[in-house]
């Protein structure tokens, strides 16, 4: 079964977009994603600035 998340506080870095969610415990996590065509780039973090580090430091590899 796959989780409904709803993603609050959005910023976007270049083509990398940052999000805050609660996973299904309830826990607060975040999630960096690159809206790039034929990028599969997508990553959870605990804490909100190493989520901004990663989308501030993604390269493309398309």
């Amino acid at each position: 079964m796959t989780a409904y998340r709803r993603f609050r506080d959005i910023r976007q870095f270049g083509p990398v977009k940052v999000a805050t969610f609660h996973d299904g415990r309830g826990i607060e996590r975040h999630a960096a994603a690159c809206t790039a065509p034929r990028c599969d780039f997508s990553a959870e973090y605990n804490n909100r600035s190493a989520a901004e580090l990663a989308a501030r430091t993604h390269r493309c590899s398309a």
